[in-house]
């Protein structure tokens, strides 16, 4: 276990890495990773959704009522109502986001591929995700997953982080080093 990376370290990691095994001893990572990236998407659109797993003032039986009762509405497998049950009844529903991020993340490092996290202003088209997704595998030589964030902050351009390298083409990171030059000869 000390060779994994620190996508599989701490809690997140524990429950991902068991979830991993679990599903690749019955056969069904795949579906598991798709119940989780439809939980994931879940999550992130739904704010009642995000206030019952983050609310400690939701009693955790009715936390755990709810979630089983979503994700038997949603039809995930049987290993996935199991999983998320877990979480529940363990009171780790809050971190059920950082949990399918290192199962992703460790799913992806166990199929040999690179993670790179893509961060853009606005939300990206799928033409745009398809011209970012077939130009970095011509970069690093590997299959590439695409983990996409908006950050409007950024105010035009791209981030992209693969490994250890950074590539900020964002307009903020522009304008800021215009500053700095600005500065620089005043």
């Amino acid at each position: 276990m000390a060779s994994e990376t620190s996508s599989t370290a701490g809690l997140a990691g524990r429950y991902a890495t068991a979830l991993y095994e679990l599903a690749h001893d019955s056969g069904t990572i795949d579906q598991v990773a798709a119940d989780l990236v439809q939980l994931k998407e879940l999550i992130e659109q739904s704010a009642d959704m995000r206030h019952l797993i983050a609310s400690p003032l939701i009693p955790r039986v009715q936390q755990g009522k709810a979630m089983a009762a979503i994700v038997a509405g949603v039809g995930f497998s049987d290993l996935t109502r199991r999983f998320v049950g877990v979480i529940a009844s363990n009171r780790r529903l809050a971190q059920l986001p950082g949990l399918i991020a290192a199962f992703e993340s460790l799913l992806a490092q166990r199929r040999g591929e690179l993670e790179a996290e893509v961060t853009s202003a606005i939300a990206l088209t799928p033409a745009q995700v398809n011209a970012v997704a077939g130009s970095i595998p011509g970069a690093t030589g590997r299959k590439v997953r695409l983990v996409l964030k908006v950050d409007p902050k950024l105010i035009g351009g791209l981030r992209v982080k693969v490994g250890s390298r950074l590539v900020d083409a964002s307009i903020a990171t522009k304008l800021s080093r215009l500053q700095l030059a600005m500065k620089g000869t005043a």
